[in-house]
């Protein structure tokens, strides 16, 4: 029966090849196949970790710049009409700075002229002036006109210099006696203080308005004009009511001057005594007559210059409710762009 055996082996021969008993060794192609399939059919190891870090990795919509149409956000009806009425308030309503530097500049105005015209007079050019003037008196004690200018130049001198009391105490006249006494060195030293002391407010005063000028110029159209105007009005009504007191009775007007100052009993001399022979009489009250002109004149000039006309009134009428609506608008700036931001950032979120 070798045919059946041998068609049996044979039609068991491809069963076999197929699937090849347990225990026999496999191919190694087999065995490559094998493992292939297995890496196809399972996901691959920490996949979820690498989907997630890609993920990560890839710009988020969040962090994309808004359009332009979503920055415009308009506040609510109630905060637009608060705004509104805030900035038509703030239009209406003038600031207080200018008129506080305004208020300055009318009241240094006066005092600085008075300080200039006082220097003005404490100089030997007046000096000159009034010992070559006709009709000025002589001394009746010997001093002539160089006598008077030399020795009078010193006393000038030594009110706006820094020496001490010896620069007068020192000089002796052609006996070689001392010029002035002691009393008298000791009075012009009191002088000294006062002169010295006007100036230096003085020039603090010119500081102080040269800066409220400046703010002015900036902040308030027409300040300065207006500040000046009021000053100088002060100024004339000051030196008007000074002259009426001068001319009524000057030797009280002098006295009450000289109490202000000084001590009693520290400013009166002898007519022999020196102060007294190079400054008479007559020298104070050429002295109070030019300070009282220069300031008059200087303050007429100012109130010609700075008053008020219509042109003027109108300039300043149209610019100041401008100034004062665009300082509204830059204040208002602020706040709606706040807003505006911090929406864009909510609209994000």
């Amino acid at each position: 029966m070798k045919p059946k055996t041998s068609s049996g082996t044979s039609a068991a021969t491809p069963a076999t090849s197929a699937t090849p008993a347990t225990g026999q060794p496999e191919s190694r192609a087999d065995r490559k196949a094998a493992e292939a399939a297995d890496v196809e059919a399972e996901p691959p190891l920490f996949a979820d970790t690498l989907a997630g870090a890609s993920a990560d990795k890839q710009p988020s919509h969040y962090s994309e710049p808004l359009p332009t149409s979503a920055l415009q956000v308009r506040p609510p009806e109630d905060e637009v009409a608060r705004r509104n009425a805030e900035r038509e308030q703030a239009a209406k309503v003038k600031p207080i700075g200018p008129r506080i530097f305004q208020v300055m500049l009318a009241v240094f105005y006066p005092v600085i002229l008075l300080v200039l015209a006082v220097r003005a007079v404490t100089s030997p050019l007046f000096l000159w002036v009034e010992y070559n003037r006709p009709g000025f008196p002589g001394d009746g004690y010997g001093f002539n006109t160089d006598d008077r200018m030399t020795y009078g130049s010193y006393a000038v001198d030594y009110l706006s210099n820094w020496a001490g009391p010896r620069y007068l105490g020192g000089l002796v006249n052609q006996d070689g006696a001392k010029l002035f006494k002691d009393s008298e060195v000791s009075h012009m030293a009191d002088v000294k203080l006062v002169i010295l002391s006007s100036f230096g407010a003085g020039l603090l005063l010119i500081i102080l308005s040269i800066i409220a000028i400046m703010y002015l110029r900036k902040r308030s159209n027409g300040g300065v004009r207006r500040g000046l105007f009021a000053g100088s009005i002060v100024t004339l009504l000051i030196i008007i009511g000074l002259a009426v007191l001068a001319v009524l009775s000057w030797q009280q007007f002098f006295t009450e001057f000289h109490r202000i100052f000084f001590a009693n009993g520290t400013w009166t001399f002898s007519l022999e005594d020196t102060l007294i022979r190079l400054f008479p009489g007559q020298f104070w009250v050429d002295a109070g007559i030019v300070i009282g002109a220069l300031v008059f004149l200087a303050a007429t000039v100012t109130f010609i210059l700075t008053w008020p006309t219509r042109k003027r009134r109108g300039l300043a009428s149209q610019q100041e409710p401008e100034q004062a609506e665009t300082s509204a608008k830059q204040a208002d700036e602020e706040p709606e762009a706040a807003d505006i931001r911090q929406e864009a950032t909510e609209s994000r979120r």
